[in-house]
């Protein structure tokens, strides 16, 4: 049954909003939590330090961590692998452009596909960044998140990939919260308009809420 759903195209979408709904939920606790860096050093290096002792004494040290880690890396995984063979179908059933090519679709529509290479290859070099410090700038220290990001976003480069993966982040967020209240029933006639203005505050605030933190280390107020 699992497969006939998987290999169903209604099954791939649903797979796809599922996912993506679970990433939103990590964005918007990812988000607050970075705005914690505005709190000062210490505050914000206690959040990181907490992040890896949720759960104990049941929890060993950075078990919900991983937990986290692998429910995350398995909707990414699913949310990719789902769209790619939509993707690969909707191709095959249009194997020749329409004649009259006039584009109804938003902005955001047309760039889901560019947007999710882009996210996919952020998360790849963000990891490297902060996570592991295999390609961070200026010295990565361990346990010091604060200064982790500082370092970060004291480049033009660190500054200029973040604001890039977040603009491409709020147009994700903008189509894909909608269509995903559509895959699911959610959607009608009624609720369109109240889902659609939803998804552009949704991704608005996570936008702003992610770009406040190279903008506060660019102004110097985190420093």
């Amino acid at each position: 049954m699992a497969r006939t759903v998987w290999n169903s195209t209604v099954g791939k979408k649903t797979v796809m909003a599922v996912s993506g709904l679970v990433m939103l939920l990590y964005l918007v606790a990812h988000m607050l939590g970075n705005l914690k860096i505005f709190f000062g050093t210490d505050e914000f290096n206690h959040y990181a330090h907490w992040l890896r002792t949720v759960g104990e004494p049941l929890m060993h040290y950075e078990w919900t961590l991983w937990v986290i880690r692998v429910v995350l890396v398995v909707a990414v995984v699913a949310h990719a692998v789902s769209a790619y063979q939509l993707s690969r179908r909707d191709i095959k059933a249009r194997p020749s452009k329409y004649v009259h090519n006039k584009p109804r679709a938003g902005y955001a529509t047309r760039t889901m596909r560019w947007g999710g290479i882009i996210l996919g290859l952020f998360i790849v070099w963000h990891i490297l960044d902060l996570t592991t410090g295999t390609v961070h700038s200026g010295g990565f220290e361990s346990g010091k998140p604060y200064q982790n990001v500082v370092d970060t976003f004291s480049t033009w480069y660190g500054n200029a990939i973040y604001i890039v993966a977040m603009l491409a982040v709020g147009l994700h967020i903008r189509h894909g919260f909608w269509s995903a209240a559509q895959t699911l029933g959610v959607g009608s006639r009624t609720r369109d308009r109240a889902l659609k203005a939803v998804a552009d505050v949704l991704a608005l605030l996570l936008t702003a809420g992610f770009l406040a933190v190279p903008v506060g280390v660019m102004t110097g107020v985190v420093s």
